[in-house]
């Protein structure tokens, strides 16, 4: 199920958001919803790199990518 929500940009984004859509091949809401998704993922991503770092310092990125992989 989607839910509508509206937001207000500043025109110069709106203005990228037009051009990156269009490059893209993707509706706006097609692109947002994309790069939303990718952000929630990398924060969710970031916030379990550093538990995990914080319980063991030698870990790397890498070791937290193989963990969730």
């Amino acid at each position: 199920m989607s839910q509508p929500i509206t937001i207000n940009l500043p025109d110069e984004t709106k203005n990228a958001l037009d051009r990156a859509a269009g490059e893209e091949g993707l509706s706006e809401d097609a692109l947002i919803e994309k790069a939303l998704t990718d952000f929630l993922f990398l924060r969710q991503f970031r916030n379990l790199r550093d538990r995990l770092i914080s319980q063991n310092k030698s870990r790397t990125d890498q070791d937290v990518f193989d963990l969730v992989s």
